[in-house]
């Protein structure tokens, strides 16, 4: 984008610092000057409209209210180009899926501010009476409409918007009540763009942690949340977490005090349960070292993002074991997928039933814990010294600001994201299985990890290697990222038949 808005940020300084109050207004007034309905937005009504709403469609005391009691809440994805689909969309996920939480998911045109495009969408889509965009276009519908769909559910709204370019979305998103928005600026711009540089992203992501800052300041609570990494592949912990505690660090300095943090499945029980501790404890050692002290960082665990097979048994069972890994693993929520997942786009219906098989696996898992296993303790203790390694160095290379290094960790490589599509991050980092199932790292590149640190992953992958009779390189992990989309008579062979 170059519009004046977007080139107003460009010229501060980078730096985690708050964005002043009176610059902060004056970026407000020319980003909704960018498309008509965002004129619309008066953020004192919006304040009062969020202090109308009802206890339970308020997303942040829900995710309290969860985590105080160690519930694991469900919410699916999910978004079609018209009001009328989109509204159908989230009542019947609310009300046949019984999610905790509904989403709107906003279509790839708007995700990079293509509105005019989106626009023409929204129109063909009125007119054939069927979905030509993949997901709801917020910005074109405004806030009338986006309230709606607030009022026709019985539960919080969330945005999910899969873009590096927040501030139009979030602008309308908030003031017609959405309560919770998804979205980061690390690793948004390292999981979807190839062109915009790691600066300009969180660059993006520090005007809505202000603009929720402001709800805020204003008695508003809202949910902000990092989302994890959305590439597909196969994201090692330490990394996911790293980049997590950065995008947190980047809010909590805009003011932000309630941001959660997403982390996608391993599918390794031990390993999985091992992150999403180590990721909220480890998430406030940080902001307490930097005077954040009253963040609420509760975790969310994602289904697998990886390949997924086409045979509906085993999508189910993919479906239910992420229930299952999310509760005993104490994650606060869990964002679901369907048995479609290979083929497309879900039916609404197909979406619900995900959130239903889901639902009863959190619900068969809701007492069992893992604390003093000596195994899922290890691994902890593993995942921390990575992730204490990663961002230590990051925040040295910032000389203490944590914008300044990132941007400079990911230009050396130390931080970095395996098979990002951006141009901007060196993508030389490799995870695979090992022999037990875990994800470990294959080629460390420059990640700043201890070598005592890397022996174990490299121990477990050779492992792996003399098992399968294979060689040990790169295979092993192209293997690891379409293993589980393979049908099961590849995974898991039959014996022959005895000959009569």
């Amino acid at each position: 984008m170059n519009d004046s808005a977007t080139e107003d940020l460009a010229k501060r300084p980078l730096t985690e610092a708050e964005i002043p109050g009176d610059e902060f207004a004056r970026l407000r007034r020319e980003n909704l000057a960018r498309w008509p309905t965002g004129t619309a937005v008066d953020l004192d009504q919006a304040v009062a409209y969020h202090r109308a709403l009802p206890p339970h469609k308020q997303l942040a005391k829900a995710m309290r209210d969860a985590h105080a009691q160690r519930r694991c809440l469900t919410q699916p994805r999910g978004g079609f180009g018209t009001l009328a689909m989109q509204k159908a969309l989230m009542l019947t996920l609310d009300r046949e899926g019984l999610a905790d939480i509904v989403p709107t998911t906003t279509d790839s045109y708007t995700r990079n501010e293509q509105f005019a495009a989106a626009q023409k969408g929204v129109d063909e889509s009125e007119r054939l009476g069927r979905s030509l965009l993949n997901g709801f276009p917020i910005v074109n519908y405004g806030i009338e409409a986006c309230r709606e769909l607030v009022e026709a559910i019985e539960k919080p709204a969330i945005m999910l918007t899969g873009t590096s370019m927040p501030r139009l979305t979030g602008e309308i998103g908030f003031a017609a009540g959405y309560t919770g928005y998804l979205g980061s600026g690390i690793a948004y711009t390292t999981s979807y763009i190839k062109e915009m540089s790691i600066e300009e992203g969180i660059r993006n992501y520090q005007y809505l942690d202000r603009l929720a800052a402001l709800y805020g300041e204003h008695g508003v609570e809202l949910h902000r949340r990092q989302p994890g990494f959305l590439t597909g592949t196969n994201i090692p912990p330490c990394i996911a977490i790293a980049i997590g505690v950065l995008d947190c660090l980047l809010a909590a300095a805009q003011g932000v005090r309630h941001y959660g943090i997403e982390l996608a499945q391993t599918l390794h029980l031990i390993q999985d349960a091992a992150a999403i501790a180590v990721c909220e404890s480890i998430t406030q050692e940080y902001l307490r070292r930097k005077g954040h002290d009253e963040v609420f960082t509760p975790v969310t665990s994602l289904h697998w993002m990886g390949a997924w097979p086409h045979d509906e048994a085993q999508c189910a069972t993919l479906v239910s074991y992420g229930g299952t890994l999310a509760a005993i693993g104490g994650a606060v929520s869990v964002t679901t997928k369907s048995t479609h997942e290979a083929i497309g786009i879900p039916t609404p219906q197909a979406n619900a039933e995900g959130l239903r098989m889901t639902r009863m696996a959190i619900y068969l898992a809701r007492g069992i814990r893992l604390d003093g296993m000596p195994e899922y303790e290890r691994e902890k203790a593993l995942i921390e010294r990575e992730v204490h390694a990663i961002v230590d160095k990051v925040l040295e290379m910032g000389d203490g600001d944590t914008a300044l290094g990132t941007v400079r960790a990911f230009a050396a490589g130390v931080l970095d994201v395996p098979w990002s599509p951006n141009r901007h991050v060196k993508s030389r980092v490799i995870a695979a299985r090992d022999a037990q199932g875990y994800l470990r790292i294959l080629d460390a590149a420059a990640l700043p990890l201890p070598a005592d640190v890397l022996e174990v992953h490299e121990a477990g992958l050779r492992q792996r290697a003399a098992i399968e009779n294979v060689p040990y390189n790169y295979e092993l992990a192209v293997q690891s990222v379409y293993e589980l989309s393979e049908p099961l008579s590849r995974l898991l062979p039959t014996r022959d038949k005895p000959q009569i």
